[in-house]
């Protein structure tokens, strides 16, 4: 038991480390770029012209229906064989911004599509174009709703970034099995990394139901909890 703690000890600070260089700024990165991106698509099948929303509906299925590791690979092992190379970093916040986008753009869609019709109709009706509606009337509406379902992506993305251990980026997991490999003993250090991992979204569930409690105080939509 003295060594395993002892172990645990030497470990903590290389794997929060890890976490803090790469898997915190990955899950930030990545989570923000998918947001834009989840957005755009959104409005592109709500609102695009036919071509543009049925390249949404198609970026939407292939991500949907695919793996993430399996998205990972094609980006980083695949398209080196087309002349595309690129670094494990990059590699990672690409695959994790396409597959974020694809699917906070479900999320947005359906907050935006719960806005009642009326909303839209009294903005047009004091002079608003589509623009200043959707900033100032729709958009506001749906973020209140979006708050739980994105923040439930958000946490599950912290999570997923342990698969970019897969591709070589040195975040908190792989900096758990490359300690592994040096003292062989696999139990305790994933047991260990799977506490911060835990310790974290942790954390971030807490921070969200503030958030929520916070937008329920003002906007009305959303019910506290106990």
């Amino acid at each position: 038991m003295s060594h395993w703690l002892s172990l645990m000890a030497d470990s903590f600070w290389p794997l929060v480390w890890a976490g803090l260089v790469f898997t915190i700024p990955l899950t930030l990165l990545s989570f923000a770029f998918g947001l834009v991106l989840g957005l755009i698509t959104a409005i592109a099948r709500l609102f695009g012209p036919a071509p543009a929303s049925a390249i949404a509906r198609f970026y939407v299925w292939v991500i949907r229906g695919t793996p993430l590791l399996v998205q990972l690979f094609v980006i980083f092992y695949g398209l080196p064989s087309i002349g595309i190379l690129l670094d494990a970093f990059p590699a990672a916040l690409i695959g994790f911004t396409l597959n974020i986008g694809a699917y906070t753009s479900e999320i947005i869609r359906a907050v935006i599509s719960s806005v009642p019709k009326g909303q839209w109709e009294a903005a047009y009706s004091i002079g608003m174009s589509w623009r200043q509606a959707m900033q100032r009337t729709i958009l506001p509406q749906a973020s209140r709703v979006a708050v739980p379902p994105l923040s439930n992506t958000f946490i599950s993305l912290v999570k997923d970034t342990s698969l970019a251990a897969a591709i070589t980026v040195p975040e908190l997991f792989q900096a758990a099995q490359r300690i592994v490999a040096t003292t062989y003993e696999p139990l305790i250090l994933y047991i260990e990394a799977a506490l911060l991992y835990l310790a974290l979204s942790s954390v971030l569930s807490t921070l969200q139901q503030r958030l929520e409690r916070r937008f329920a105080r003002y906007g009305g939509m959303l019910e506290t909890r106990a």
